[in-house]
C-alpha cells in the first residue's frame, strides 16, 4: 500500500458491496468511515459504491484521482479476513463479488477513461448471507485496512 501510494496527488477510494449481505458489506463499511476520518482532506475522496460501483465512474473521472483504491470482499479461499491486495492481472483468478458488473470490467473501464493507478484490496468474507451481521473476524479487518490507508496516507514518513 506504501509503495502503491508512494507518489499520489490526489486519491479515490471507492468501496463495493452490499450491506445487507453480512461481509460482502465490508466495502461500504470501510469508505464510511474513511470519509469520516479524511473529511477535510481534499487529497482523499471517498465514494460509496455499493452494487453498482460501475455508477460512480464520472464523478471519479471529475475528481482526477492520480490513484484509485478499490476495496470489495473476495473469494480467495483464505481464512475469513484475510486481506490482499489483488493485481489487476491476478483478478480473473477470483471470485470477486456479487454485484451486477464485474469487477475486472470496472477497472478496465476506468483504465480507459481515467488516467489513475488502480488497485484492489480485498477481504475474505466469512459469509455473505442475507440480513446477518458483519463477521468478527471481517470487522477486525476493516479496522486494520482502515488503519493502513489513514496511516499510509496521513503519515507516510512513519512507515
Amino acid at each position: 500500500m506504501k509503495e502503491f501510494l508512494n507518489d499520489y496527488k490526489k486519491v479515490v477510494i471507492l468501496g463495493i458491496g452490499n450491506e445487507i449481505k453480512s461481509d460482502d458489506g465490508l466495502g461500504p463499511v470501510i469508505v464510511k468511515k474513511l470519509s469520516e476520518l479524511f473529511k477535510d482532506n481534499l487529497s482523499v475522496v471517498c465514494f460509496d459504491g455499493g452494487t453498482v460501483p460501475e455508477n460512480y465512474t464520472g464523478s471519479i473521472r471529475k475528481e482526477n484521482p492520480t490513484h484509485i483504491i478499490l476495496i470489495d470482499a473476495v473469494q480467495m479461499k483464505k481464512v475469513p479476513g484475510y486481506i490482499r491486495v489483488v493485481k489487476k492481472d491476478e483478478i480473473a483468478n477470483y471470485n470477486i463479488s456479487t454485484h451486477a458488473m464485474p469487477v475486472s470490467f470496472l477497472i478496465k473501464y476506468m483504465e480507459t477513461t481515467i488516467h489513475a493507478e488502480i488497485i484492489l484490496v480485498g477481504v475474505q468474507p466469512k459469509s455473505m448471507e442475507l440480513n446477518e451481521k458483519i463477521s468478527r473476524e471481517v470487522k477486525d479487518s476493516i479496522d486494520k485496512v482502515v488503519h493502513t490507508i489513514e496511516k499510509v496516507l496521513n503519515h507516510p514518513k512513519d512507515l
